[in-house]
């Protein structure tokens, strides 16, 4: 074999290889199909000013999900009773093709004409304005009854179990002679007593029936020295006279149990 076919043979072998080297590039890159100004958000009331509400995103080539404060839909229309009177922010997050996004709208409520599920009417009275008061279901002083004890961690089935009886047996808490409002007044209202005459403190509440969970915001509730900084309690049982929360892990390590009364 001639020395230039030699070289030829080698050099296009050395050809192949540098190409066979080459990264291959995705030149596919995602596009937006739309922007955030032209996603349109449409909020519709079965009656002007009424609380059942349907939230849908219209957008071709747009997805995602709706956070309307009581849970999230990952759909792009949802329909809801709101038990809320007043403007309420609705917010859809979702993505544009090629970055995602978060948008929102306002409902203004007027009338609670549709009927809400009945947690909120145990929980704060048909009158939601009015709201209800609740306190614990002994004491003030230790009585002998179970209504603040520590319980199992990590089990709502044994919340009836007492690993030691606080309030009953010799350390009520602090706030033992306490009270606390939930009201639907405007908005999802909390209110906290120390005591009797004590100075309120405001705060507010989100009710999820789907979870069976209680958080109040920006107060305490009765008893919650045993510390629970994220303010969200397990319902054990919700009706027109008792409320027993739960908390599977609180400051000690251990469970804890409250049970309280309609005042």
């Amino acid at each position: 074999m001639k020395k230039n076919e030699i070289l030829k043979i080698w050099f296009a072998s050395l050809v192949l290889v540098l190409v066979a080297c080459q990264p291959i590039e995705d030149r596919d890159e995602l596009q937006n199909s739309v922007d955030v100004a032209g996603v349109e958000l449409i909020a519709t009331q079965s009656t002007p000013g009424g609380n059942k509400v349907e939230l849908n995103m219209v957008t071709e080539g747009v997805t995602g999900y709706w956070d309307y404060n009581l849970g999230t839909a990952y759909t792009n229309r949802v329909e809801f009773v709101y038990p809320i009177p007043g403007k309420s922010t609705f917010t859809f997050t979702g993505t544009l093709g090629a970055e995602f996004f978060s948008k929102t709208i306002d409902v203004q409520i007027d009338q609670l004409d549709s009927p809400l599920d009945q947690d909120w009417y145990d929980l704060v009275s048909e009158n939601t304005t009015e709201g209800k008061t609740w306190v614990f279901n002994g004491g003030p002083s230790a009585d002998g009854g179970k209504w603040w004890y520590m319980s199992p961690p990590n089990d709502p089935s044994a919340w009836e179990t007492a690993w030691w009886n606080a309030a009953g047996d010799c350390c009520p808490p602090a706030d033992a002679a306490g009270k606390m409002v939930f009201d639907l007044d405007g908005g999802a209202n909390y209110t906290y007593y120390a005591d009797a005459s004590g100075e309120p403190q405001m705060g507010s509440f989100v009710l999820s029936v789907e979870n069976q969970t209680l958080q109040v915001k920006g107060a305490n509730i009765l008893g919650a020295e045993q510390g629970n900084p994220d303010g969200l309690y397990t319902i054990i049982s919700l009706t027109e006279d008792e409320l027993v929360l739960y908390v599977p892990n609180n400051a000690g390590g251990t469970g804890w149990t409250w049970i309280f009364k309609a005042e």
